[in-house]
């Protein structure tokens, strides 16, 4: 029995060595495909606002002064770069950086149950009254925090999406890359969304689209309605209200369709269409292989340990009558 936990603690230990060179290869690899995928975003977000400003709209653009369309163009070209930069940052962050934010967590932590404690003696003695209007107090006040601290990480994506590197567990590392993949996908929205606003607020888009649609424009997937035509563009046809227009015409007229053609970035055309960025996601998913056959070992070794324990510990406690 010594001697086959001996074995399967060696098995463990050469996997747990596997498990630690994949990860440093892992990381490698998402470094250089984020950097590819960062330059190729960039591209494809000025090609695709080229395509609806040329091809889909060409009236609304030309409508535009000089001035009016450089001052769009350069705004296309900092949404693109401050992407670029967000997509390049998600596997930048330290170690180091990550332990710093573990240990301010940790003393605020401390600084709360301190607080809590003197709160206690205080209320006390105090009157019951006095308490509960305290703890409605302390309520509101928590509650003010909590909304904040939402607010500051909605205004703050870029930081709260930097991921630590993983080194525990096949299924640590697993939880790494699923962050990772989601907060690229994130990123990809959040930048069709601010591009299809700022198009909207230069009179390419027309102004008078509520939020939702643009939001919905965004977010939405490839469907049999989209009509074929440049990537990563978006043709959706909407049902006009016809609430607004006046009650002569109102009584008459019927909701009409409107064609509404705005970017919407997606991810397997953007790397289509990029050699770098393509070639980099083959290689994520053949160390995604790697992955999986490790954590499969791994549970399968981890099991048989639990088994022999679990067989040790019974004979231990175990006595005849």
């Amino acid at each position: 029995m010594v001697g086959a936990r001996e074995r399967i603690q060696q098995d463990l230990a050469g996997l747990e060595e596997a498990l630690a060179a994949l990860t440093l290869e892992f990381h490698s690899t998402y470094e250089s495909y984020l950097t590819a995928l960062g330059q190729a975003v960039r591209q494809q977000l000025i090609l695709a606002c080229y395509h609806l400003c040329t091809q889909a709209v060409p009236e609304s653009f030309l409508k535009l002064s000089f001035d009016g369309r450089q001052k769009m163009q350069q705004s296309v070209r900092l949404l693109a770069v401050a992407s670029e930069e967000k997509l390049r940052s998600l596997a930048t962050e330290s170690e180091a950086e990550e332990e710093e934010i573990e240990e301010d967590e940790f003393e605020e932590d401390e600084i709360e149950e301190d607080e809590f404690e003197e709160d206690e003696f205080d209320e006390e003695i105090e009157t019951e009254e006095e308490t509960e209007e305290e703890t409605e107090e302390e309520t509101e006040e928590e509650t003010e925090e909590k909304n904040e601290f939402s607010a500051m990480n909605y205004e703050l994506p870029t930081k709260n999406h930097q991921l630590p590197i993983p080194t525990n567990s096949p299924e640590s590392l697993a939880r790494w890359q699923h962050s990772i993949e989601k907060s690229i996908a994130h990123n990809i929205k959040l930048l069709s969304r601010d591009t299809n606003r700022l198009l909207q607020q230069s009179g390419i888009l027309a102004s008078q689209l509520p939020e939702p649609v643009l939001e919905a424009a965004s977010g939405a997937e490839s469907s049999s309605d989209s009509v074929a035509g440049p990537p990563n563009l978006l043709n959706i046809v909407i049902e006009t209200d016809s609430s607004s227009a006046p009650r002569n015409l109102a009584e008459t007229s019927h909701p009409k369709p409107l064609r509404i053609t705005a970017i919407k970035l997606r991810l397997s055309e953007i790397e289509f269409a990029d050699a770098g960025s393509s070639a980099w996601r083959q290689q994520i998913r053949n160390i995604s292989a790697k992955l999986n056959s490790l954590g499969r070992d791994y549970q399968k070794k981890q099991r048989e340990m639990a088994v022999v324990e679990a067989e040790s510990a019974w004979r231990s406690s175990w006595f005849e009558d």
